[in-house]
């Protein structure tokens, strides 16, 4: 059962279109996986379409115009575009990692072809870039059982989606589905316990900054981690 969703502020933005391009991805993924989420995301789209209709019903009347009946009719009477058969081909629902296949989210499934190749880091984790057209630092992260990440704190914002499996990190517990954003004031170290390990979907808007151990070492280089 999904735990951690979206707060309720940004939900709200994401209807209006108001969320960074990086923001707006991660909360679309979480409502793919999110039926409540969906639901609430739903019902502000139509609140905010049913705000937005009134307002130029208003200013239609006010200025004597009615062209928007005749502008939606037109719009009806268009025919329905054939979907790219480049976007078909190209709009993978999987990727695979060491023989196990991963459904993704249907808002990251236009990214798979923008996606590098699996390397493997540090105790049984395995990270692949993706490129996502904006500001940050996105990759596909494999926890494998027992895999863990160093303890780090953030310099900016962390967004992270679970895609299968679960990890924890000395905060909380996260299952499939579940959304966490970090950021200065939070540190971690997440590891997978999971029999079959942990998928995720990370963005990084700054480097990791590693606070214990011999991890420490790596925070002059820590730009290209996760790379």
């Amino acid at each position: 059962m999904i735990k951690f969703h979206p707060a309720p502020e940004q939900l709200l933005q994401f209807a209006q279109g108001a969320l960074t391009s990086v923001e707006s991805i991660m909360v679309s993924a979480h409502c793919d996986m999110c039926a409540r989420c969906q639901q609430v995301v739903a019902q502000q789209t139509v609140l905010q379409a049913e705000h937005a209709l009134v307002d130029t019903s208003t200013e239609a009347s006010d200025s004597g115009s009615f062209e928007l009946d005749a502008m939606l009719d037109a719009i009806t009477r268009l025919p329905r575009a054939a979907p790219s058969k480049s976007v078909r081909s190209t709009a993978r629902k999987i990727i695979e990692l060491d023989g196990r296949v991963f459904t993704i989210p249907r808002t990251l499934r236009k990214y798979v072809p923008y996606m590098g190749n699996w390397s493997s880091l540090v105790g049984k984790l395995w990270q692949a870039p993706v490129d996502i057209g904006s500001s940050g630092v996105a990759n596909f992260i494999y926890m494998g059982h027992g895999g863990s990440v160093p303890e780090h704190t953030h310099r900016g914002t962390e967004f992270t989606l679970v895609i299968n499996g679960e990890f924890h990190d000395g905060i909380d517990h996260y299952r499939t589905g579940d959304f966490i954003q970090m950021n200065e004031s939070n540190v971690h170290a997440p590891k997978s316990d999971d029999v079959n390990g942990c998928l995720v979907f990370s963005v990084l808007d700054q480097p990791l900054h590693f606070t214990a151990g011999i991890a420490r070492l790596l925070n002059p280089f820590s730009h290209v981690f996760f790379r």
